[in-house]
């Protein structure tokens, strides 16, 4: 029962993935580009979290730990360049 109930969350976070890619291309504003970009990270992490419940592996979780890591700091780094023009004080 498990594993049906991931393959329909992998599914579901699949199609978010696409609108969210769809909202990065087409956005009226840079600011729903770089909503739909830490949206995207999002989905992707619970990918990778999902194929590690699947996989069974730990490896994944790590994984999935880098790339909010990675998801996060460039939300930071992109909304702080277009709130002040550079990143570096």
């Amino acid at each position: 029962m498990l594993t049906y109930a991931v393959y329909i969350a992998l599914l579901l976070f699949a199609a978010a993935i696409l609108l969210c890619l769809y909202r990065l291309l087409r956005g009226p504003d840079i600011v729903d580009r770089i909503l739909a970009l830490d949206t995207l990270a999002i989905n992707l992490i619970a990918i990778i979290v999902l194929t590690g419940i699947l996989m069974g592996s730990n490896i994944l979780f790590e994984a999935a730990l880098l790339i909010a890591l990675m998801g996060f700091i460039s939300t930071v780094a992109l909304t702080r360049y277009l709130l002040r023009g550079d990143l570096i004080e």
